[in-house]
């Protein structure tokens, strides 16, 4: 592996996640590897809290998720805490604050690579599934145990999964709860690139750097294109904001806004109606 220092970003004090930059990227780690980088309520919270940063930091160009260690990059929630109604934090308040996070590495107008890096097992399955690329180790492993342990994802855990397994496979993995390879996962279409471990950040630095020689526009517009349909109308509301920022940066936009302050009417026959 590549020689590389990773700077932790000073703005938070996070207790059970990591939070580093590099070069443009940032890299946001599960850091539980006694349980297998299973989340809490307070995990969530902390991944939330590092993507809203992300999402706003202009420096940034593309988030790496992963886990701490070589064996886990993530088993789902910490069956420790799970209670009625969900998973309890410190407050005694059980929640599934995960569902925001999946929503968030989705309406990041950035891309989004797994770093698989051992088990991606459960709600980390899903977590996976809704980054934009996964790349994972050799000894990565997939799968679901949702109907083992009284859980389930019937969300982007399940439709999406189908969308890039079908509908078949989806059922099988849901279904039976088994465990499949890296290799197997990529005949799947579930992970792009299968590397050894060793290679694994360099690979996701690689890709990483790649995009970002990429019009970022362009990335936020084909992702929100990509997301639209199986996101319905949340996922158009995501696509027609992104067209709506665009729009604000021409002439005819600003010519509504200057009239309105001028208190005339906006001359909008000067611009033209293309075919």
């Amino acid at each position: 592996m590549a020689k590389r220092e990773w700077k932790k970003i000073e703005d938070f004090d996070f207790k059970e996640i990591l939070f580093e930059e590099y070069d443009g990227i940032a890299k946001i780690t599960i850091n539980r590897p006694r349980y297998r980088n299973a989340f809490t309520p307070l995990t969530t919270w902390e991944m939330s809290q590092a993507f809203a940063w992300c999402r706003e930091a202009q420096r940034i160009g593309v988030v790496l998720l992963t886990g701490a260690g070589d064996k886990a990059f993530c088993s789902g929630g910490d069956m420790h805490v799970k209670g009625r109604g969900g998973y309890v934090g410190s407050d005694g308040v059980p929640r599934l604050n995960v569902l925001d996070v999946q929503m968030q590495i989705r309406r990041l107008p950035k891309p989004v690579i797994a770093m698989v890096n051992g088990y991606a097992i459960g709600g980390g399955h899903v977590l996976h599934l809704v980054c934009d690329l996964t790349i994972a180790s050799e000894n990565a492993i997939f799968g679901q145990t949702g109907p083992k342990v009284g859980s389930f994802d019937a969300g982007f855990g399940s439709s999406y999964l189908a969308r890039i397994v079908g509908q078949k496979k989806a059922r099988e993995i849901w279904f039976l709860c088994r465990q499949y390879t890296a290799r197997e996962a990529e005949q799947m279409g579930m992970v792009n690139k299968v590397v050894p471990l060793d290679q694994l950040e360099d690979t996701c630095v690689e890709w990483a750097q790649t995009m970002m020689q990429r019009s970022p526009l362009a990335l936020r517009m084909i992702k929100a294109g990509l997301n639209a349909e199986l996101d319905g109308q949340a996922g158009i509301q995501e696509l027609a904001g992104d067209a709506t920022m665009l729009y604000y940066f021409l002439d005819e936009a600003q010519e509504g806004g200057k009239a309105f302050l001028e208190k005339r009417k906006p001359d909008f026959k000067k611009y033209s109606k293309l075919p």
